[in-house]
């Protein structure tokens, strides 16, 4: 049995992992707010259950066992994120901080009825893939905004780094998984870009907003 305390570090470690799988002791230190040496205990543990390739002073991985558990948490996350907002009318920045509490609910069959109530959904709120029942991700491709060039016309696929201050931003400027908008122009100084989208002619948005919106190009 996997403690929460557990599942928690196997999200961690997978939402942090680079392209090589490996993770830094002291990025997860950080992104935890725990102490190193607690999370090297951790890590300790977890090695011993064949969850974690752990060595002193080389960057952590997590096993193939514990790819499939870290991908199950999060298959409970985006479910239950998906089901606020589908089902109940929350907003896409209100389901975080819920969703946090049950994906630690251990019944399988509990968000697979989620999942069929839902009609099998391949994204969440925020356009991130949901895992399926093995904790296999369908990855797909996007670009950032601020990859692409004045004159290109995309669609909003997803949105990264999601915290309510930035969602509710994004609230504000009315742009939502789906919205086309126009590249109009980019700042060669700061990467800014004027855009346009539905009934806003001319709007600019931060190269940091542009760096977090996923697209697909039209």
């Amino acid at each position: 049995m996997i403690s929460l305390t557990e599942e928690n570090y196997l999200k961690a470690l997978f939402n942090l992992a680079n392209h090589a799988g490996e993770v830094n002791v002291n990025e997860l230190s950080k992104q935890l707010s725990i102490k190193m040496p607690t999370v090297t205990s951790m890590m300790k543990k977890l090695a011993e259950k064949k969850l974690v390739h752990y060595e002193s002073y080389k960057p952590l991985r997590l096993t193939e066992k514990g790819k499939k558990e870290a991908g199950l948490v999060i298959r409970k996350h985006r479910l239950t994120e998906m089901f606020l907002v589908d089902k109940m009318g929350f907003g896409w920045e209100e389901v975080h901080d819920i969703a946090e509490q049950v994906e630690h609910v251990r019944s399988v069959v509990f968000f697979d009825k989620i999942d069929e109530l839902l009609g099998f959904p391949k994204i969440d709120p925020h356009g991130a893939p949901i895992p399926d029942k093995n904790g296999k991700f369908a990855w797909i491709a996007y670009d950032k905004l601020s990859d692409c060039h004045a004159g290109e016309t995309v669609r909003v696929s997803a949105v990264i780094h999601t915290s309510s201050e930035f969602l509710k931003f994004l609230n504000n400027r009315e742009i939502r998984l789906g919205t086309k908008i126009k590249i109009k122009s980019v700042e060669s100084f700061d990467g800014s870009m004027v855009v346009s989208y539905d009934n806003r002619s001319a709007d600019t948005l931060s190269h940091t907003v542009c760096e977090r919106l996923l697209v697909e190009k039209e």
